[in-house]
């Protein structure tokens, strides 16, 4: 399972500009399987390479308005609702 946050950086005043295009990224992410909100992104399923390659398509990436920074972990205890983060580990 990854996490990613995202974090502003030194083009944060063009994040109006490439909004629409980051939900459309954001969009995608939710139609593959994935999710996120609020800055920072739960994914599992998918290989590190290709959520890697994922990540950096967001146009805030691109576009350095953001910097992503990911972690992979291994869920071993979950609440139940949540089980399904265990078998994708």
């Amino acid at each position: 399972m990854f996490v990613t946050f995202l974090r502003f950086s030194e083009n944060r005043t063009g994040a109006p500009d490439f909004m629409p295009a980051h939900n459309d990224w954001i969009a995608q992410g939710f139609a593959d399987g994935g999710a996120a909100a609020g800055g920072a992104i739960l994914h599992h399923g998918e290989s590190r390479d290709a959520y890697d390659a994922r990540i950096a398509a967001d146009p805030f990436v691109v576009q350095r308005v953001v910097t992503a920074e990911t972690y992979e972990i291994d869920p071993k205890r979950t609440a139940p609702v949540l089980d399904v983060l265990k078998s994708a580990a």
